[in-house]
């Protein structure tokens, strides 16, 4: 029997999570804590809100009482956290958010945590998730980004995630915290919230919207499918070395404008239009400050200590989250004018 908090539950890869959990392990019990900012959607989680080992609280990690409240009354002993604002372009525009979620925010939850468990840290964990962003950049060679890669954020958002790392680990070292991390890579797939480059260019597909690409659309991504990210978390979780940092990557590099290219093919083809109508769409805008020009992760550590590797070959990931915005296209257009309501 464990009581776990997962934060930032109702959110893209936090709402997968939690579903995982929820349905996996049914002697848990999971406690999903989300603000509902503008990328919570309780929706996400239709299928599993009725379950009895599964609780909703709504909350803000930036409120310190709050966060002591919840890990006492649920008397939590291990913590997944995802909660964090993301978006990049809205980091450049108000920093300060990013800051005070991503930096005080986690720094919040372990106080809190090492308050409540300063009897003994036995059988406790708390697993901090992050990015790949943190590392900086790469130019476009055979280099990847391993866990001993030196952090050179180039963003606000990066700065602040970089930020939150540090700390974890300083709890660990300091106080003895039980600490795990994990930096990812682009995550896509089915809940995602249409600020993102997948599914806002689905969306617009769909609408005959201007396709919006920064620059000339050579900036390289390493694309991981959320429920394969949901597994790695879940290993991690169960088996991962305490104090350990792991990298998961989709082993798998797009160019911006292939992968654009492939989502109007598959989107046109499974709209029923002649592949490549869409194409008219393109619109090539301004850069985006201090876009960094490739990501890419060496997933080697996760794959030779716990197993782990991707399930699907990224056409099939298009493929089947195509599929899924194309059938829920009530909850695509909900959000995407929730998203407009917040601009």
């Amino acid at each position: 029997m464990r009581n776990i908090l997962i934060t930032g539950g109702a959110g893209f890869i936090g709402s997968h999570v939690v579903r995982l959990f929820v349905n996996s392990y049914p002697h848990y019990q999971i406690i999903n804590l989300d603000k509902l900012t503008y990328a919570g959607n309780l929706a996400n989680l239709k299928d599993i809100e009725e379950k009895p080992n599964y609780r909703f609280v709504k909350g803000d990690i930036c409120d310190f009482e709050k966060m002591r409240e919840v890990i006492t009354t649920f008397q939590i002993d291990a913590v997944i956290h995802l909660a964090a604002e993301s978006h990049v372009d809205r980091s450049i525009t108000d920093p300060f958010s990013f800051a005070r979620t991503n930096v005080l925010g986690t720094l919040n939850l372990l106080q809190a945590t090492k308050e409540q468990w300063k009897e003994s840290y036995d059988n406790k964990l708390f697993y901090h998730v992050s990015t790949d962003e943190v590392y900086g950049a790469l130019e476009f060679d055979n280099r990847l980004f391993t866990e001993k890669s030196a952090y050179d954020p180039h963003s606000p958002y990066s700065a602040s995630k970089a930020s939150s790392d540090h700390f974890v680990r300083a709890y660990h070292d300091t106080y003895g915290l039980p600490t795990l991390i994990s930096n990812c890579s682009n995550n896509y797939g089915p809940y995602q919230f249409p600020e993102k480059l997948i599914p806002l260019f689905i969306h617009n597909i769909c609408q005959n919207k201007p396709l919006p690409v920064y620059g000339k659309g050579e900036n390289i991504r390493d694309w991981l499918y959320v429920e394969d990210h949901a597994r790695a978390i879940d290993l991690i979780f169960h088996r991962g070395a305490v104090g350990a940092t792991y990298n998961i990557g989709g082993l798998n590099e797009w160019r911006n404008m292939d992968l654009i290219n492939l989502l109007i093919k598959t989107t046109d083809r499974l709209l029923g239009r002649v592949e490549g109508t869409s194409e008219k769409l393109i619109t090539y805008v301004t850069d985006r400050a201090g876009h960094d020009l490739r990501y890419a992760i060496d997933a080697s550590k996760i794959k030779n200590e716990l197993e782990w590797e991707p399930s699907l070959q990224f056409e099939e990931g298009i493929e089947e989250t195509v599929r899924w915005y194309l059938g829920h296209q009530e909850w695509l257009d909900d959000i995407a004018s929730r998203a407009c309501r917040d601009r």
